[in-house]
């Protein structure tokens, strides 16, 4: 294994700019691929290095990173999610949406992706997506951008 070590010397501190994405959902459950979005906020405040968190503050919506080349991946991870934690079930919360909330916590809430050159440092096939889990809604996504 070859590891290579850039050094950066930070006489300057950390510089962070919030922003507030809206996302409307069509689907109970659905993925949104926001890499787009993502990036063109990091372009139009020329992010040179740092990196962005990208946050999502709802208990039955999530965040995550996987394949965006082929559709039939976010479909597969809806689908595992469905069979995993059913819709209907033994649940003690009353608003029918038990499952959602579960979703949302396997997925997670946020994200960090580095940045370099005014770009987020994504493989290949990586995207962001927004997961709806209760849908469909209009949310929102919170993204914070970290220069340094």
């Amino acid at each position: 294994m070859t590891m290579i070590f850039k050094q950066h010397m930070y006489t300057r501190s950390v510089v962070s700019h919030m922003f507030e994405l809206k996302v409307v959902s069509k689907k109970r459950n659905e993925m949104i691929d926001i890499t787009n979005d993502i990036q063109d906020i990091v372009a139009q405040k020329n992010l040179r290095e740092g990196h962005v968190i990208v946050y999502v503050p709802h208990t039955t919506a999530g965040i995550t990173i996987n394949e965006g080349a082929d559709p039939s991946v976010q479909r597969d991870i809806i689908e595992t999610l469905k069979r995993t934690v059913p819709e209907r079930g033994d649940y003690h919360h009353s608003e029918g949406n038990s499952d959602a909330h579960i979703k949302a916590s396997l997925l997670g809430s946020s994200v960090t992706v580095l940045v370099e050159n005014n770009r987020l440092i994504l493989g290949t096939w990586q995207h962001i997506f927004f997961y709806e889990g209760d849908g469909p809604r209009n949310r929102r996504v919170y993204v914070d951008l970290a220069s340094h």
